[in-house]
This record gives structure tokens, sequence and C-alpha cells, in this order.
């Protein structure tokens, strides 16, 4: 166990004996519900997910360790230990397994909520890389890499069946991967036949055929530079522009060929937020305040507002 794992339970058991939790305002539809809650100083979260229940799931950039932690209490407990790179963006899947992006590990890890066992690992990149968000659609994991035009596919089987290993599709057409982070955050289309990917030094949308063929979205002149996660609802993509703290609402059409800024929300409490997760009528996301220098002892938290 690591030395900040050790920490961190440390913290979490004088939190639980002090019968101290972290100061947040209760949702108006979930008045039991944190809204604003303390993560592990020194965790650097990154990726959120949150499945039907009242629990939601981060991953270190440190050393990829994964964190529960109550929606109801706001305390959490380390559920698995990393590999000692680390852990982006993750989703969960109906079976309750998490799909982990492990960043410039060039891995990926599919873990079982409940336990904390490591299902299976998934050696994507032997080259420099950046595997940095998943989303499960059409039958198959798929993650990002924002550093090589690349998706990678861990193809389901019958029953949810994992594969032994994942498969690298290119990504061709309107795509052109530049210097910075390229394809980052990923959905599903709102017809459920294709991928969104987001182009963080560019700002743009792309949609994506299974096969990795990009084309991109018509935002009608407007960008969201700084994308990084994303949250489908039904027709309405939600992006995360990270360091510019604000959330662009876009109204998609069915196929997701065209979109629509309709709004942009912000708040104080953002300090770089970077993926997001729904529930219980709000959007949670973590603050890995990038423009900060961290430190074993640096705060971080989880934020949410209501869906706009």
């Amino acid at each position: 166990m690591s030395r900040r794992t050790l920490a961190i339970v440390a913290l979490t058991a004088l939190a639980v004996v002090a019968g101290a939790t972290p100061a947040s305002a209760g949702s108006s539809h979930h008045p039991h519900l944190k809204t604003t809650f303390d993560l592990p100083a020194g965790f650097q979260p990154e990726g959120i997910a949150i499945g039907n229940s009242p629990y939601a799931y981060f991953g270190s950039r440190v050393d990829g360790d994964i964190y529960r932690a109550s929606l109801k209490t706001g305390r959490g407990e380390v559920i698995t230990q990393g590999p000692g790179t680390q852990s982006l963006g993750m989703k969960l899947d109906r079976r309750g397994r998490l799909f982990v992006a492990g960043g410039s590990g060039g891995d990926a890890r599919v873990i079982d909520a409940r336990s904390g066992r490591v299902l299976r690992s998934y050696k994507l990149q032997t080259i420099p890389s950046f595997i940095n968000d998943v989303i499960i659609s059409g039958g198959s994991a798929w993650y990002t890499d924002s550093t090589n035009p690349t998706l990678f596919q861990v193809k389901l089987g019958r029953e949810g069946k994992l594969p032994s290993a994942a498969r690298a599709v290119p990504l061709t057409g309107d795509i052109e991967y530049t210097t910075g982070n390229n394809a980052n955050g990923i959905s599903a289309s709102p017809d459920g036949r294709a991928l969104i990917i987001v182009q963080s030094n560019t700002g743009k949308l792309f949609r994506t055929t299974y096969r990795g063929a990009t084309t991109e979205i018509d935002l009608g002149g407007e960008n969201v530079l700084n994308g990084d996660g994303l949250w489908l609802r039904g027709r309405t993509l939600y992006v995360v522009q990270n360091r510019l703290n604000q959330i662009a609402k876009i109204q998609l059409n069915w196929s997701g060929t065209r979109g629509t800024v309709v709004s942009r929300t912000t708040s104080p409490d953002f300090d770089v937020p970077t993926t997001i997760a729904e529930y219980a009528h709000r959007l949670y996301l973590p603050n890995a305040r990038f423009t900060t220098t961290p430190t074993p002892t640096t705060p971080y938290n989880v934020v949410s507002v209501r869906i706009p």
C-alpha cells in the first residue's frame, strides 16, 4: 500500500471517528446528497463515473488509485491500488464494471466497482501515448489517445465477456493531430450509430464511425476550445472546457453531424474541472486544478451544478 493511500485511509478513518463531513449544500431534489465534497489531499483527480447508485468513482493522476465516494456523505475510500501510472477518464457499465483510461501508461483497465478487483488489463500502446477517455457504445468500450490518431476498441462478447486484447482503430478523415492535446473526451452520437470526440487543442468536435472515419461537426462557427469530458443527454451534449472553467451546452441533430451552442455554464467553484457525470438532476465534476502546482497536501474537491 502506497504512503499516499495509507494517508487517505487514516484521514478517512479520522473523519468517521470525529463525525466530520465536508461542508456542502444539499440537492433540492435529493436533500440528503452532497453537491460539493472534498477528495483526499494530493489525489490529483481527473476522471469521474457515476452509475445508478449514489456513489462516484475517481481516478488519480499520481499513481492510478481508484477512489469511491458516497454522494450522501462525501466520505470515501480507495477501492483499488493503481499501477503507478495515471487513471484518467472512466465509465461504468450495467454490470458494475469500471472501464479506466490509463493516460501516459498507454493502457486500459476494467475493474469490478464493488470489490475493486482488476478484471482485465490491456496494453494499448508501446510508443509514447496518452490514453485519455473512454465510452461504452455499440457493444464495445472505446478509448481515445490524445497523442496518436488512434481509437482503441475493447469489443465485448456475449453477456459482456471481456476479450483478451484490444484492437487499434486508426482515425481518418477530417481530424488532423497537431501539437498539444488532441482527441480527448468521447461519447456516443444521439442515434447510437457513431461516436463523438472532442479535440482539445482546436476546439473541434468530430462524428466518428466505428471504423474510425471522422467528420467535423458543424457548430456554426463556434468551438469548444480546451474541451475535455463529454456527457450526452438525449440530443444535448455537455462539453467541459477545463481551463476556461465552463460547460458548453450543445444541441445536436439526431445523427450528430450538426450542433448549436445554446449556453455556457460556469461557477465560482470551478477550478479547472475536467470530466463530468450526472446524478439526481446535477452534473458532477472533479476539480483537477491544473493551474495549481500539486503537492502531497494540495486540496482537491468535487463540485456540481444543476443541469442547465
